[in-house]
């Protein structure tokens, strides 16, 4: 079963009326923003793409648009990310944004712009809206170039095609798979960590990757795995993955999860271009920072496809360049 998703519906530029041009700024923005359930950063932008101001704010995701107290916390939100630009740029306005939303697929489309709307005053036709996956791979390819591969918290391979449609794989959440992920490695430790404790109790002792673990999650009792793996956020029991690799020089255990998190990685890239064709491949995401072998490794794997060098380019001043292109295109807006 291919794992294709819709293309977040975009909603195209086009001409704006007399009253519209006539209300335009004389300094127009580009506003691009990047939100995660832990936090949202903000850039503004010139009509040439060129990064004016930043700043970052509380988080939020498209789960919340479902419900009304989600929608209102989302406008708190928003507004406070409009004051926050205002501060930065008291004599200009917003024209034109560009979000990358975590737990966004598109279906929410209009109250999401509604939202940004009443928050920032920016016409829902100059809005470019996606989820964060698909907002990371437009910030290194053009549609059609090239495959990103995705390792934080959760795991997915993407690729735009040039009609800009979205294909994906992977991406099922920590309860399904996510394979390669901080959440998947912070899950196998705690798996092979109780493992251990089970067959023999006290184990943890002569494991560097358990007693990192344990410092973690404040104790080395079941009771205290329990109450913190229970209690934690999707993103918090992802955090595990740097115990897992700080102990991996030193522990066989920690060094294997690493080692078949790099592989797992790989079969996301290599799965996406059996099905869309062999393309140049990016590498973004924290966890290739957790430890060199999980970025060798998964190179080594990807063997001989084109593994493109680590892009340095952060997703909300991404996000603020593709806005820019549609401030461009705003009739009346400054060149």
């Amino acid at each position: 079963m291919h794992n294709n998703r819709k293309a977040m519906p975009t909603i195209p530029v086009t001409a704006i009326d007399e009253q519209a041009r006539s209300s335009l700024p004389t300094l127009a923005l580009a506003l691009g923003l990047d939100a995660g359930g832990t936090s949202t950063r903000w850039a503004v932008a010139d009509a040439l793409g060129k990064v004016q101001h930043e700043g970052a704010a509380a988080g939020f995701s498209g789960w919340q648009l479902a419900g009304a107290e989600g929608r209102a916390d989302i406008a708190a939100l928003l507004t406070d990310i409009a004051q926050q630009v205002h501060a930065a740029a008291p004599k200009a306005s917003v024209a034109a944004l560009c979000l990358g939303l975590t737990g966004f697929d598109g279906d929410a489309s209009a109250a999401m712009a509604a939202l940004l709307k009443a928050a920032l005053g920016v016409p829902a036709q100059h809005m470019r809206l996606f989820n964060d996956v698909e907002l990371a791979c437009r910030a290194s390819f053009a549609p059609g170039q090239g495959v990103l591969l995705y390792a934080g918290t959760g795991s997915v391979a993407a690729y735009v095609d040039e009609h800009e449609q979205l294909h994906r794989a992977g991406g099922h959440g920590g309860l399904i798979d996510d394979g390669g992920s901080g959440y998947w490695m912070a899950r196998e430790a705690l798996r092979h960590i109780w493992r251990a404790e089970d067959e023999g109790p006290g184990a943890w002792r002569s494991s560097a990757m358990a007693r990192r673990v344990f410092d973690h999650v404040g104790g080395h009792v079941w009771a205290d795995t329990r109450n913190w793996v229970y209690g934690a956020t999707r993103g918090e029991l992802g955090q595990l993955a740097v115990a897992v690799a700080q102990a991996a020089d030193s522990d066989a255990a920690a060094m294997d999860i690493v080692q078949r998190a790099a592989g797992e990685l790989a079969r996301l890239g290599l799965v996406l271009m059996r099905r869309c064709g062999a393309r140049p491949l990016a590498l973004a995401g924290r966890v290739f920072d957790l430890h060199p072998v999980i970025e060798q490794a998964t190179r080594r794997a990807l063997a001989p496809h084109e593994v493109l060098p680590r892009s340095e380019q952060a997703a909300h001043h991404a996000a603020a360049r593709i806005a820019a292109r549609t401030l461009a295109a705003v009739p009346g807006a400054p060149a």
